[in-house]
């Protein structure tokens, strides 16, 4: 008699999460544990330091999300980071520390490890809600934010189930199930289910399986689930109410907001409207036939937006 034994997908090393390129890999201390940054563009010189843009991955991805936008605006002359966000690709996955607040102390003290003062936060997803976060929770360090697929989270005019599209529902919920996730991550189809379900247009399947390797190295997928069940899990608790109390002041610099105009995750009608409150310096953009993963969906749309924003929002010439 025979009996099936399902065999394990095998674990993956931090060292798939550094894809070579045009930039440089560089590990940095901050807030007690130590991340993983992508780098590239202009390197100080003399007195000048070009400013930084830090780009912030959602999920189920990692830095690699961003490889042609920190191509391009390197390109352009801007000094640009992309980093591995705590407990992803190769940055160290302590235990805890999955809630928002910390997670905007991780990246003030990259922005600080990478010799800078401040920066531009550019996020997509729950990185974009990072990214509106850093506004007002770290706002020292914050020169401005770009939000791409992602409205301000201080739920003022619409709540979390009024934003989010049913499939999206589905996958939050699924999420604070324990164990189940992660085991869908590493062994099963759901990191080719979220990105599937996202995009109008597919990404390759090479590139999901990128991502579906890096999700394989030890407790990275336990970690990007935990970021995702704080957002659900914290809103009755003190800590959840006095995180959306914060985020609800106004915010004080260039702010962007991108939005694809096919997301099957988010509702367009309402995506905007906390972000025009709240900003005294705000511009919406829509990317027409793009869905949820716009680095990736409409590169090239995307970096015009970035760049001619960019260029306003920090005084640049051209």
């Amino acid at each position: 008699m025979f009996r099936h034994v399902s065999v394990a997908s095998p674990v993956a090393d931090y060292t798939a999460a550094l894809v070579e390129g045009p930039w440089r890999h560089e590990f940095v201390p901050a807030n007690g544990a130590r991340f993983h940054v992508a780098v590239a563009g202009p390197e100080r010189s003399g007195g000048d330091r070009p400013p930084l843009v830090l780009f912030l991955h959602g999920f189920p991805q990692f830095w690699w999300a961003w490889r042609h936008q920190l191509t391009a605006l390197a390109d352009a002359g801007l000094r640009v980071a992309a980093m591995d966000l705590r407990g992803v690709g190769a940055s160290d996955k302590p235990p805890t520390g999955y809630d928002v607040p910390t997670r905007t102390r991780d990246v003030a003290g990259v922005v600080r490890s990478l010799g800078h003062d401040r920066a531009v936060f550019v996020g997509q997803g729950s990185g974009g809600a990072l990214a509106w976060s850093m506004a007002t929770l770290q706002p020292a360090v914050t020169a401005g934010v770009a939000a791409v697929s992602s409205p301000h989270p201080a739920r003022m005019h619409a709540s979390l189930r009024q934003l989010l599209t049913p499939a999206a529902h589905r996958g939050l919920a699924f999420y604070q199930l324990p164990t189940l996730p992660e085991r869908r991550l590493t062994e099963g189809d759901l990191v080719a289910k979220v990105l599937g379900a996202g995009t109008v247009r597919h990404l390759p399947a090479a590139d999901v399986e990128r991502y579906r390797t890096v999700m394989r190295i030890p407790f990275a997928a336990h970690t990007a689930m935990e970021s995702l069940r704080w957002i659900v899990r914290s809103s009755p608790r003190p800590d959840g109410r006095r995180y959306l109390a914060t985020v609800r002041r106004p915010v004080g610099v260039p702010a962007l907001q991108v939005h694809g105009g096919a997301d099957r995750f988010l509702r367009r009608e309402l995506a905007d409207a906390d972000g025009a409150a709240l900003a005294r310096d705000f511009r919406f953009e829509v990317v027409d036939g793009a869905g949820h993963f716009l680095p990736e969906e409409a590169p090239e749309r995307l970096e015009e937006l970035l760049l001619d924003w960019l260029r306003r929002a920090l005084s640049l010439p051209g």
